[in-house]
């Protein structure tokens, strides 16, 4: 793939474009960045409102995740903001966020809930 070609796919999100959308998990909430069908890998802002907590899950593509602002604890990692934290493949962990955060997250393939 050339420059040219690789500078015409690529496609950048506006602050104004796309929907936040509402977990079944109360008080978080995520934006799509990016999605890729083929391989369930994905690109998301994650915000949690004070209190919010996500269920335990497993990473089977790993996570990478970077604080914009808050707080976040993600296992037994406690995240400010400008604090990024990979978990590799197969790492499993909650997450919680005693103030609130806006965080950014991306996997290479879909997380799994653990029961």
């Amino acid at each position: 793939m050339s420059a040219k070609e690789a500078n015409e796919s690529a496609t950048p999100i506006r602050t104004d474009q796309g929907q936040w959308q509402s977990l079944s998990t109360p008080g978080v909430s995520l934006k799509v960045l990016r999605s890729d069908r083929e391989t369930g890998g994905s690109t998301i802002l994650l915000k949690f409102e004070a209190g919010a907590s996500f269920p335990a899950h497993n990473h089977p593509g790993g996570e990478e995740v970077y604080v914009i602002e808050g707080d976040i604890k993600l296992g037994k990692h406690e995240l400010n903001a400008g604090d990024y934290l990979y978990t590799p493949p197969e790492g499993k962990h909650a997450a919680v966020s005693k103030n609130g955060c806006l965080i950014l997250v991306s996997v290479a393939k879909p997380i799994e809930i653990l029961k």
